[in-house]
């Protein structure tokens, strides 16, 4: 069975999430501040009537900082719970890979939690992101009682 996944980019590094997770990919737009909000979220934006919260990939993957530029793109992907914007440098491809070629996270990097697997490409290492892991429970609660309070 192949599966689909897109690549972005965070600085040099690429990394991936299942196409079937992502809703739609838009050029970055202004975020709103969103109090009381754990520290990974960065804000929200109202995209056609929804109100999205969205993820600052930066800050949850220790990267450095810098302020979104024009050229950032959103992918407006959605969890088990609800859907998220990431804020990402740039949305690189969307390609097939089959089941047996994408390597168990635990196998490769054991105890980062946010990854699904590893593929190996021509040009490197792509990390699958599990979007339903990216936010702790203590981050989620704290979310939902920042969007609540808006």
């Amino acid at each position: 069975m192949n599966n689909q996944l897109i690549s972005f980019m965070l600085g040099e590094q690429c990394y991936a999430l299942r196409l079937s997770a992502v809703e739609r990919v838009v050029r970055a737009v202004e975020i709103n501040p969103l109090p009381q909000a754990p520290e990974v979220v960065t804000g929200i934006i109202n995209l056609q009537g929804q109100i999205i919260p969205v993820i600052n990939m930066r800050r949850r993957f220790r990267l450095p900082e810098r302020d979104i530029a024009l050229t950032d793109c959103l992918v407006i992907a959605h969890t088990a719970r609800r859907p998220v914007g990431l804020v990402v440098d740039a949305v690189t491809d969307v390609f097939e890979y089959p089941e047996q070629s994408i390597a168990g996270a635990e196998s490769i990097l054991p105890g980062l939690e946010y990854i699904e697997g590893v593929v190996k490409l021509r040009d490197g290492l792509v990390l699958i992101h599990d979007l339903d892991k990216f936010l702790s429970l203590e981050e989620e609660a704290s979310l939902a009682q920042a969007l609540e309070t808006t």
